[in-house]
């Protein structure tokens, strides 16, 4: 979802309430516990756009500053770059020069995430092919390369040239979209392990400092990293990249237990989160549901508080610094005032080790039953367990609404009296409440 927001969603489904009543029974999903807190480093960021001139790029950079971010995320497209193979547009080169100088003066490392395969290495068939122009990006230009180590040479000529102002080289977005605007045709995750393999090597070869992030997918249920995993891409990539927009802790859990399973020991860059504030006018903006400014901005609060108590998170890149006509996921609104968003991002990103949101918990009669309702922090499942005489009598896992809030009635059997109820976010159970019946 860097540049296309069509691009990003085989996500995980939103529910405006959820109650999976489990009684008697744990969960069926065994996520990874976040283990203790040490207050590793956690690297934040922002996604800004290069820019059509230096000026606009630098105004990106120096909101970026302001936000006290450390990474700025952007896109290149291969296909822009070298139109020809060997001949790099010049003009395009020297934008992206003169935007690697301006972060380096804002103290701030960059995500160059390369993609866009050129039409003379696009593996399109003939028809698909046909259309193809040169120094642009269109349907052909999202099919894998048919030279990989061209992709390799490519992204192994921009390490060298920045490496010192680099974070990091993701390699390509979202590989496994369905909607095919990224990675084309089949046998995706075998076609972006070639991609890896042969960028790897090339960048280690002249910068061995600069990272290189791997993945880059989007589906949470860890299918596509299995098959990544099956064809071997341990061991050519230095963090894994996942871009989660729904109930991103729980899916962050889910990919890292996926690593362990693997024995794949390395850190994972959210690469891209956020939420689009279109409330109130619209219902859902590219998939995913609108919230209003003031919820936009208590999300990134609280999520980014719950990432840095997630000692397997390195970095998080929040979608996007400001607002266009098309979406708005921005912390600055299209004409580049501050949204509440900001206020909040650029507090969090201060001290990331705050708590989130805390869970609150009201209990209710309603009739024969106990209604339990309240709020709790953004990203994860929640559990609601009832005791009586100390024996857990019911269990249920959900999920909060747009707005983070949920109500749930309780079985009739479990009564009203002698109940105490406890909620809590599933990877978190000490941060969760108890109240008595």
């Amino acid at each position: 979802m860097v540049r296309r927001m069509g691009a990003s969603l085989r996500r995980l489904r939103v529910h405006l309430v959820v109650g999976l009543l489990l009684p008697f029974v744990a969960a069926g999903t065994a996520w990874a516990k976040p283990g203790k807190v040490d207050h590793h480093r956690l690297l934040l960021g922002v996604n800004v756009d290069l820019g059509a001139t230096p000026a606009i790029g630098e105004r990106e950079l120096v909101w970026a500053a302001r936000l006290h971010a450390k990474l700025v995320r952007i896109d290149i497209r291969w296909s822009e770059l070298e139109p020809q193979p060997g001949q790099l547009q010049s003009a395009e080169l020297s934008a992206l020069d003169g935007f690697m100088a301006a972060a380096a003066r804002h103290s701030l490392q960059v995500i160059l995430m390369v993609d866009s395969t050129p039409c003379w290495d696009s593996s399109a068939p003939p028809a698909v092919l046909a259309g193809c122009v040169p120094g642009t990006a269109g349907p052909a230009n999202a099919w894998p390369p048919t030279n990989d180590a061209a992709y390799g040479a490519f992204v192994a000529f921009l390490a060298k040239r920045y490496a010192p102002d680099l974070a990091a080289i993701e390699v390509w977005n979202e590989p496994d979209q369905a909607n095919e605007d990224y990675l084309a045709g089949p046998e995706k995750a075998r076609h972006y392990a070639e991609i890896l393999k042969a960028a790897y090597p090339a960048i280690k070869a002249v910068a061995p400092s600069v990272l290189v992030l791997g993945g880059s997918f989007i589906g949470p249920n860890g299918n596509f990293l299995r098959l990544l995993y099956e064809n071997h891409i341990q061991g050519y990539y230095d963090a894994l990249s996942v871009h989660f927009y729904t109930l991103t802790v729980a899916a962050l859990q889910a990919i890292h237990e996926i690593q362990l399973r693997y024995h794949d020991p390395k850190g994972l860059w959210l690469a891209e989160f956020g939420w689009p504030s279109c409330l109130p006018g619209g219902k859902i903006e590219q998939e995913q549901p609108c919230v209003t400014a003031k919820v936009q901005a208590e999300n990134i609060a609280s999520l980014t508080h719950s990432l840095a108590h997630l000692p397997y998170v390195e970095a998080a890149v929040l979608y996007k610094l400001q607002d266009s006509p098309e979406e708005l996921f921005g912390v600055l609104t299209e004409a580049g005032r501050p949204k509440p968003a900001f206020r909040a991002a650029k507090r969090a990103f201060a001290h990331p080790f705050a708590k989130p949101a805390p869970v609150r918990l009201f209990l209710h009669r309603n009739g024969r039953r106990l209604r339990a309702s309240g709020s709790g922090p953004v990203g994860d499942y929640m559990v609601l367990e009832a005791f009586r005489n100390h024996h857990r009598r019911y269990r249920a896992v959900f999920i909060l609404n747009r707005f983070n809030r949920y109500s749930l009635l309780l079985p009739a059997p479990l009564g009203t009296r002698g109940l105490v109820v406890r909620v809590y976010p599933y990877g978190f159970p000490k941060q969760g409440v108890s109240r008595r019946g």
